[in-house]
């Protein structure tokens, strides 16, 4: 019968391997039969043979989920930071003080647009897009911070915001969204001080930015204080995870597309920007 051979180690260089914090038995151990050639290791062999394989070990570089979760989240001062500026969209536009006022009063030219989308419509959903032109709600109830900004050049204004949202709600907010153009093309907003209005809704493309994005050129036609009246806005919103960008932007004296497509490119790049954990540098005067 075979005798089974037993383990036997170096007291020595178990010692060693042990202080490394590294059990190598096959580098440190031998049997009773290879004895003789073990003992010719020294015990500063082993510890280097032990280190060596703990630094040959990969070590993951990634972020921990903590640190990433940190950064995705939106804070106030990451909110501020992502607006967009007036170098962002150039021309002769001018950062206004309280954009939050234009919800109840905006005077472009002598009509009181604010007074003008204000109104009444048999659809639910179309009602609730004239109502959120210039104001916060076009996405619904914001769940965490939110940042306003306005601009203004001659008869046109830019409304521009940046917020978080319930990811879900926002889902379902960007899906309602996406319909408007077919569900409400054409309709008419009654009741106000200037009768009924005519309100058309176009599908409008825009850059392909961010993980959803909608666009849509709103036109509505009526009169105020007996002059016929157009104004034209586009609305445009781009989602980037649990967070989103909206402008609308237009006027009672035609409306520049390209601006509209400038801010969506610029303001995501700020808010994916930011959301990495960075801060969004100036635009250069002359670069979009």
């Amino acid at each position: 019968m075979t005798t089974p051979r037993s383990i036997v180690c170096s007291s020595r260089v178990l010692a060693a391997v042990l202080a490394t914090g590294t059990l190598l038995t096959t580098a440190a151990c031998s049997s009773a039969e290879d004895g003789a050639s073990a003992g010719s290791e020294t015990a500063s062999a082993a510890v280097e043979r032990a280190r060596a394989t703990q630094t040959g070990s990969p070590t993951s570089t990634a972020s921990s989920p903590t640190a990433s979760s940190s950064a995705s989240q939106l804070t106030e001062t990451g909110a501020k930071n992502a607006l967009i500026t007036a170098a962002d969209i150039e021309d002769n536009w001018t950062q206004v003080e309280n954009p939050q006022a234009w919800k109840d009063s905006l005077l472009v030219g002598k009509v009181d647009v604010a007074a003008f989308v204000t109104g009444k419509s048999d659809a639910q959903d179309c009602q609730n897009l004239v109502d959120s032109l210039y104001d916060e709600t076009l996405l619904g109830s914001t769940s965490g911070v939110s940042a306003l900004t306005g601009f203004q050049e001659d008869d046109a204004r830019l409304l521009y915001q940046v917020a978080s949202y319930d990811k879900a709600a926002l889902d379902k907010s960007m899906t309602s969204l996406q319909s408007l153009p077919d569900t409400c093309d054409q309709f008419t907003l009654t009741g106000g001080d200037n009768g009924d209005r005519t309100v058309q809704v176009v599908a409008m493309s825009l850059p392909d930015v961010g993980d959803a994005r909608q666009g849509m050129t709103v036109t509505v036609k009526g009169d105020s204080n007996g002059r016929p009246v157009t104004l034209t806005v586009d609305v445009a919103v781009v989602q980037v995870g649990a967070n989103a960008i909206t402008v609308t932007n237009g006027g009672t004296a035609g409306i520049s597309h390209d601006t509209t497509t400038t801010a969506v490119k610029q303001g995501t790049q700020r808010l994916q920007e930011v959301l990495a954990g960075g801060t969004p540098q100036p635009t250069p005067s002359g670069i979009n």
